[in-house]
């Protein structure tokens, strides 16, 4: 009994913060999950149909051409934005003077607003005569290349622009944690005549593996739920080639009107990254132990 009067205070000091997740965080997504029981459309009273929604995404062309692009631009973005922050980061921490400026630089795609960003990488990318990089490869004997109009370079040109706008939160992280090395330990590896290469691979990556493999999960799940580049870049073209799951969400509850189905089908999303990182979890302890 002592024991929870002490505890009471704590509880009634918490209770309003946790009061406030749970009605913005955790109401949403059981409402989520009733609404994806339902038939709900605008202007019509929800009737329950159970998983007839489910069957319905399921079998929908749609959604399986976008779970290809959306694999798709997975792997690309991993291929591409997973080991380039950790390349600027070991880049940044060997400067010495310009240390903080290329930081901020680095940095800078991240607060930039996404309409901007957007505008900026439209200019770079215009396939006219015009583009920035169009007019570039023209100076070295190379035609026009319609960057976001082809279903061959629009996906690939979605991912660098994404990659360029969120890498710099990831270099942070990995700076923050290569701040933690110990220098002895870069100053034995240098006495033992170690180069830059060989000082990254025995010192630097060692010391960043447990960021490594969070940083890894976090853009997995992230770069599943791709929107803002490809919806804004490209609306999902050239022929539904850059349309992404998120895209086909916003697509049955906006343009449709059908929000059983987009809560369905962001049930589903959901589900599937949760069961990857599980597996994924699941994985790393096995090699951790190993």
């Amino acid at each position: 009994m002592a024991r929870a009067r002490a505890t009471l205070p704590a509880l009634l000091l918490a209770l309003p913060a946790v009061l406030v997740f749970g009605v913005f965080a955790w109401w949403p997504l059981v409402r989520g999950l009733v609404l994806a029981g339902q038939e709900s459309r605008a202007g019509a009273d929800p009737r329950w149909v159970g998983l007839d929604n489910v069957t319905y995404v399921l079998a929908d062309p749609l959604v399986a051409t976008a779970a290809l692009n959306t694999l798709a631009y997975t792997g690309l973005a991993l291929v591409v934005g997973f080991p380039l922050p950790v390349v600027l980061a070991v880049v940044l921490t060997e400067l010495r003077r310009t240390r903080s400026l290329a930081t901020t630089l680095v940095y800078l795609p991240v607060v930039m607003p996404p309409a901007v960003a957007v505008l900026l990488w439209r200019t770079l990318l215009d396939p006219a005569d015009s583009g920035v990089l169009n007019t570039l490869l023209a100076r070295v004997g190379v035609e026009p290349q319609p960057w976001l109009a082809s279903t061959t370079t629009a996906l690939p040109a979605v991912v660098v622009a994404a990659t360029w706008a969120s890498a710099g939160s990831a270099v942070v992280v990995y700076v923050a944690a290569l701040s933690s090395v110990r220098t002895e330990l870069y100053e034995a590896a240098e006495l033992d005549g170690a180069g830059v290469l060989a000082r990254v691979r025995h010192v630097t990556l060692p010391h960043l593996r447990g960021v490594l493999l969070v940083m890894l999960l976090l853009q997995l799940i992230g770069t599943a739920q791709a929107f803002t580049e490809p919806f804004l870049l490209t609306r999902g073209g050239p022929q539904r080639s850059t349309t992404t799951l998120l895209m086909v969400i916003r697509e049955y509850a906006v343009v449709r009107g059908d929000l059983g189905a987009a809560a369905a089908l962001g049930a589903l999303l959901a589900l599937s990254l949760v069961a990857v990182s599980v597996a994924y979890w699941r994985l790393t302890r096995r090699w951790g132990s190993a």
